[in-house]
């Protein structure tokens, strides 16, 4: 409702620059290039009343009183015109900020990255064309990691850099990015996000990993990174059809889990998730595909990656937060889409030859879900009924694949066969009425996919179609033989 003036003109507001854009031929109708204007205004984090400003003709100022003093000071040396496109104040020191200033407009392509560790009384130049940044790339925008101090992201004219050591080196960080002008970038919930001239949106989630990079790190012959929280939430749709280029690309829902090889072992390597107590959850391997592991990428319908990377360098590895499935074959004694694990604590194991390591996993309940009154005890319970109807899916499957063999063998007992089949197996007929394998397969994913408190029909239905299939195997063995 009211505004009070805290500055003067903190702009350089040169001479001859004030006119219409295009005069005195053709006049600019956009307004685009009006000129001594401020780019940035930002407040630090970290202490309240310190305030930066950049404008578009190369001048930062500084306050450190909330408006009431205002002190120019920009780096010496810098020649006059520049666009302060960016700047940063740190997360970590009130001191320290920093600005990324581009000339190319007037002719300069160099790369301006700045540094201050005294409130812009001093600044040292993070990009001289030799550190990571080549000379002739023009710099953008520049951001600090929020959580580790001097862990900076660049975005420049054509790409992304990336620098552990407060600027000193920088290295490209593009992975799939287009070549084109990062325009901005922002840093939350974890993940980097940043925007881009004319090549969309972009977000990298879970920087956990670069925040745990030490030299240490980056010099061990493998390494378990310690997962983020992983929440537990529904698989995504499929929204924008096929392709990046016909809608947004979304990550796989689960636990994201890094690690870093330095060189491609000679054997496999597994990754084991463990619960609180140590108990095994479920294992992954370079070897073969994993039960519940033949491609697509996780989510809460869909199933885990199949193989973990071996080759060297770092990965990424998404566990879906779900159990093993019911049995599928005897080449596929664990199936896809199993229970989803409990929110609680949890372990992760990587195991390469006689190495191992072992990090903490936490995983939470989506909030949304949360909200609507489904707590841990709930999520329990529903557990352990989907146990309970994974191992009946498993076992009617198993006597499907018992009959289904029976009836390509043929022989004297065909028609015995053939009526225990008419009471398991669905006819592959239109309209068919549904026979017990799928009406215990309907039951295990009516319960398997929504968090939701188990109702009492669910539990009653689980004791007909289980009586139901006990009588069916105590018929059938006879017939087909083994153990039920």
């Amino acid at each position: 409702m009211n505004w009070e003036r805290i500055s003067p003109d903190l702009t350089a507001h040169p001479a001859g620059t004030q006119g219409a854009s295009g005069e005195p031929i053709t006049r600019d109708a956009t307004g685009e290039e009006v000129y001594s204007t401020l780019y940035s205004i930002r407040e630090s984090p970290v202490q309240a009343g310190v305030i930066w400003t950049g404008s578009n003709d190369g001048l930062i100022y500084v306050t450190r009183d909330n408006g009431k003093t205002w002190t120019n000071v920009t780096p010496k040396g810098l020649e006059p015109g520049g666009r302060v496109q960016n700047i940063e104040p740190s997360p970590h020191a009130a001191g320290r900020a920093y600005a990324a200033i581009y000339r190319y407009l007037l002719g300069d392509f160099a790369p301006y990255i700045y540094r201050t560790d005294d409130f812009g009384a001093h600044w040292t130049r993070l990009t001289d064309g030799h550190n990571g940044i080549a000379g002739d790339e023009p710099t953008r925008v520049v951001r600090e990691d929020p959580v580790r101090a001097g862990l900076l992201y660049a975005g420049t004219e054509f790409g992304m850099y990336v620098s552990f050591d407060n600027g000193g080196h920088w290295q490209p960080f593009q992975l799939n990015l287009p070549h084109t002008p990062v325009t901005d970038i922002k840093l939350a919930h974890g993940d980097l996000i940043l925007s881009t001239q004319g090549r969309s949106d972009w977000i990298l989630d879970n920087l956990g990993p670069l925040r745990q990079l030490t030299p240490q790190v980056a010099e061990s012959e493998n390494h378990l990174y310690v997962p983020g929280t992983a929440i537990r939430s529904g698989g995504r749709g499929g929204f924008g059809g096929f392709g990046a280029a016909a809608g947004p690309e979304y990550p796989a829902a689960g636990a994201v889990i890094g690690y870093y090889l330095r060189s491609e072992p000679a054997g496999d390597i597994k990754l084991d998730i463990l619960d609180a107590s140590g108990k095994l959850v479920r294992s992954f391997s370079s070897a073969a595909a994993e039960g519940g592991g033949r491609g697509g990428r996780g989510g809460r319908f869909g199933r885990a990656p199949a193989r973990l990377d071996k080759s060297a360098g770092m990965h990424r590895f998404t566990w879906d937060l779900r159990y093993p499935g019911p049995w599928e074959s005897a080449t596929q004694p664990e199936g896809g889409n199993g229970p989803a694990a409990v929110p609680g604590s949890y372990q992760v194991r990587l195991t390469v030859g006689d190495w191992t390591e072992t990090q903490p996993l936490t995983v939470k309940e989506d909030p949304r879900i949360t909200a609507d009154g489904v707590t841990t005890a709930v999520l329990q319970e529903q557990f352990d009924h989907n146990m309970m109807v994974r191992a009946l899916v498993s076992r009617v499957n198993q006597l499907a694949a018992k009959v289904r063999a029976a009836e390509r063998n043929g022989g004297a007992d065909a028609a015995r066969v053939k009526a225990i089949a008419d009471q398991l197996l669905t006819p592959p007929i239109r309209y068919s009425q549904p026979e017990l394998q799928e009406q215990i397969t309907y039951l295990y994913g009516m319960t398997n996919s929504a968090d939701q408190k188990i109702g009492h029909d669910a539990v009653v239905r689980y004791g007909v179609l289980k009586a139901q299939l006990d009588k069916l195997e105590a018929e059938a063995q006879p017939v087909l033989g083994g153990n039920r």
